[in-house]
């Protein structure tokens, strides 16, 4: 499925192709919630990062996190780059050298109608601030931290993934 995306601004606009489109996966965690979780998580989705495609790429800005490295003794600076609008800051999407093959829209930048998923993973919930009103129920499965299911498996498991 091709998703379209943009910035508010419309200085930066998008294209991906994804075949796990469903937004299912909230995290909760400080990264997330402060660079683009108005209701205290991000979500994200995945898609081949060979297919992305970037009108006004001169617009863009790379954030990386500092994260607590092994042992927690000292900060550095996550592999993970955070790509947004430097015009008007709008979170676009997060591509890791670890996994090269994949780049992860946000929710929220896609212009594409997105499927609705029909149960969704709320993670990171060890980082939740208290304010964040966390879904609970049969459709909402919590971790602490990363659950094990990817989102490729998650969307492979329920049949839900698309061409």
């Amino acid at each position: 499925m091709q998703l379209a995306g943009s910035c508010h601004c419309g200085a930066v606009h998008f294209t991906v192709v994804s075949h796990t489109p469903y937004p299912f996966m909230r995290c909760y965690c400080s990264i997330c919630r402060k660079t683009a979780g108005g209701g205290g998580y991000a979500i994200n989705i995945m898609g081949d990062a060979r297919t992305l495609k970037v009108r006004g790429r001169a617009n863009v800005a790379i954030y990386r996190a500092r994260v607590d490295a092994a042992g927690g003794k000292r900060r550095t600076r996550s592999p993970g780059q955070r790509h947004f609008c430097s015009k008007c800051a709008s979170a676009l999407w997060i591509a890791d050298p670890r996994w090269p093959e994949w780049v992860y829209p946000f929710a929220s930048a896609i212009d594409t109608p997105l499927p609705k998923p029909a149960d969704d993973v709320e993670m990171m919930l060890k980082f939740a601030v208290p304010w964040a009103d966390v879904p609970t129920g049969r459709h909402h499965v919590h971790f602490d931290e990363y659950p094990v299911e990817s989102i490729a498996d998650w969307h492979s498991k329920r049949r839900l993934t698309v061409d």
